[in-house]
């Protein structure tokens, strides 16, 4: 089942149980799903890798405004924006913690031949693509930084 399926299945699941932030949160994600579903040129299709990197996005987006929130002193509108980057968050691959992210962009480094910051944008690539959702981009640079310097 398709990552598109099983959010729209989990809406009706979500409607049924009478849970509001978990439907309203479902019903963002598929609103977005389907914009990028329509765009020019998706040509009616969204693969689960595109639909991942929905997810990381929406999820990145939730945390920084209930950030943002919390810093004006609206804590009930970042509680509000926190449960719901909590729903998204609940269909990304678990997260690599920072020992395992730094064995994994070792490996890359080894992979690629990487020897010098010049190599920085050689291994970044292959790390974005390969640790898709189950890594931030600003972590996985920091890492590949510290590890080439």
């Amino acid at each position: 089942m398709s990552l598109f399926d099983q959010i729209s299945k989990d809406i009706i699941a979500a409607m049924k149980a009478k849970d509001k932030v978990r439907l309203e949160a479902l019903r963002n994600i598929k609103k977005v799903f389907l914009e990028a579903k329509t765009a020019p040129g998706a040509n009616d299709e969204l693969t689960d890798d595109a639909a991942l990197k929905i997810l990381v996005k929406l999820s990145k987006q939730g945390r920084d405004a209930a950030a943002l929130y919390t810093e004006k002193g609206r804590a009930d509108l970042a509680e509000e924006e926190a449960a719901q980057a909590a729903v998204i968050e609940s269909y990304l691959p678990k997260q690599l913690s920072a020992d395992e992210l730094e064995r994994e962009v070792q490996a890359m480094i080894a992979e690629t031949g990487a020897a010098s910051m010049k190599d920085m944008g050689r291994v970044m690539g292959l790390a974005s693509k390969k640790l898709a959702g189950r890594a931030e981009g600003k972590a996985i640079s920091e890492v590949v930084k510290r590890l080439l310097s």
